[in-house]
């Protein structure tokens, strides 16, 4: 069982921009770093494995079970249910607390039941990643690295069979990076999922299973016109 990207292509509209993945298979349990220059298309093949964009062309697949063949609904449920995002931005709401942003995707997900048990699980992810004393606090009176770190806390909740993480550490000091990544490699690991974390920093990478540079995974192509 393993996630298994098979003869991708996508491409944006009206952009001469291209990606082309071959083959791509990371087994349970692994964690990989995807490395590459700014605007190589990192992010966008995160955005591919989530479900959130769609291929042209190609099979996306966890566990046997066929992504890119879902429809833009089941994709959402399944993106809910089955995946942790950390998106470079965070994706945060300000309006609502710390809690109810680490709660909010399993809100979102009608199969999932947010009880006493999952709070408590929420707030023990919350206490290894330094925000739970910040758990009724908003979001807008958090500093950069503290969002970082809900962020982090609401990928994990519901044990997910992927996680997918766009610069998880970028705005944290050098103790909390480690102490970050090596949480989120520790859940997957022990709960063997899989971990694909987009990141420039390469003081980071000798904690990784497997470096994949983008550059030897992806063709680009540039059109003509």
């Amino acid at each position: 069982m393993a996630l298994r990207l098979q003869g991708i292509t996508f491409k944006y509209p009206n952009q001469g921009f291209s990606l082309s993945v071959p083959d791509l298979e990371i087994k349970p349990g692994e964690n990989i770093a995807l490395v590459g220059p700014s605007g190589s298309g990192k992010t966008t093949l995160l955005n591919l494995i989530a479900g959130i964009l769609t291929p042209s062309q190609g099979s996306i697949s966890l566990n046997d079970k066929d992504l890119s063949s879902l429809g833009q609904r089941q994709r959402r449920h399944h993106r809910l249910r089955h995946m942790g995002m950390v998106f470079q931005s965070f994706e945060l709401l300000d309006y609502l607390s710390v809690r109810d942003n680490v709660l909010l995707q399993a809100r979102l997900c009608n199969t999932v039941k947010v009880d006493k048990q999952l709070e408590q699980r929420a707030l023990s992810i919350s206490g290894d990643l330094g925000i739970k004393d910040k758990w009724h606090r908003n979001i807008n009176a958090l500093s950069q690295g503290e969002r970082q770190r809900v962020a982090v806390c609401r990928a994990l909740l519901l044990d997910p069979q992927v996680v997918l993480a766009d610069e998880p550490t970028g705005n944290l000091d050098p103790d909390n990076k480690q102490s970050v990544l090596n949480k989120l490699i520790n859940e997957c690991r022990q709960q063997q999922r899989i971990l694909l974390t987009v990141t420039h920093d390469h003081s980071l990478l000798s904690t990784f299973d497997r470096v994949i540079d983008i550059a030897s995974l992806l063709s680009r192509e540039e059109s003509k016109r």
